[in-house]
């Protein structure tokens, strides 16, 4: 894993809220004031999943909260942020279409819970709509179970994050999108260079054999551009 990011070490910050989620949690404070929302999950692995994917959203430039690396491995931490919004229903017409924007992120990494099961993980900060919470992105579901060969090659997430109806938050979020709107998000994750998806999930403890299903699914999103099939990318 890279090093040359700053990290913290939560035994020597003060513990100044609890958890706000499911997950082990607390808000930690440091020296400085600077405050932070760790979580303490299951394992190391779990940890590792969630932090890949918070460097896969920032590779394609989707708007998160800040992670931060951990001493302990089995943490994740990101700076504490006051949101605007907090929830699904609340985002404007404008934000939704800012939200709408980063779905072929949320798909390429099969984000599950991209809008989450409350609708409470995208939120806004001075107008920017965040997605708040990577833990059910890529092999782990949100509550830490493995999605197994659920998580696979192909990213049927593109219809499924809009169809799903055990799903209605992200259905509410991304159903209405256009053939047009779908195919521009889709974009966002297909001129991804190859080598840059392999240093970023190598340098942050990612296997090769992750790297290259990611770039799988990448190629696999690129054919949906091609397609003529209107099943795919409705019209």
């Amino acid at each position: 894993m890279s090093t040359d990011r700053p990290m913290i070490d939560t035994a020597t910050l003060q513990r100044v809220g609890g958890q706000l989620g499911t997950n082990l949690a607390g808000v930690f404070q440091d020296d400085r004031g600077q405050r932070y929302y760790v979580k303490t999950l299951e394992s190391p692995a779990l940890a590792r999943n969630e932090l890949i994917a918070a460097r896969l959203y920032q590779l394609a430039g989707a708007p998160t909260l800040t992670y931060v690396d951990t001493k302990a491995p089995d943490q994740v931490a990101t700076k504490w942020l006051e949101l605007d919004k907090k929830r699904v229903a609340h985002l404007s017409e404008s934000e939704r279409k800012q939200a709408q924007q980063w779905f072929g992120v949320h798909a390429w990494t099969a984000n599950w819970d991209a809008a989450g099961y409350d609708g409470d993980n995208q939120g806004v900060v001075n107008g920017k709509v965040l997605t708040l919470d990577l833990g059910g992105a890529l092999a782990f579901r949100a509550h830490g179970d493995p999605k197994g060969k659920a998580f696979g090659t192909r990213v049927d997430e593109i219809d499924v994050l809009r169809k799903d109806v055990d799903n209605p938050h992200a259905g509410r979020l991304f159903a209405g999108m256009t053939s047009d709107d779908v195919k521009q998000a889709i974009m966002k994750v297909v001129h991804i260079p190859d080598e840059q998806i392999r240093q970023v999930i190598t340098d942050n403890g990612g296997s090769p054999a992750l790297a290259e299903k990611m770039i799988a699914r990448k190629a696999d999103m690129a054919s949906r551009l091609t397609e003529e099939s209107s099943a795919v990318i409705p019209r």
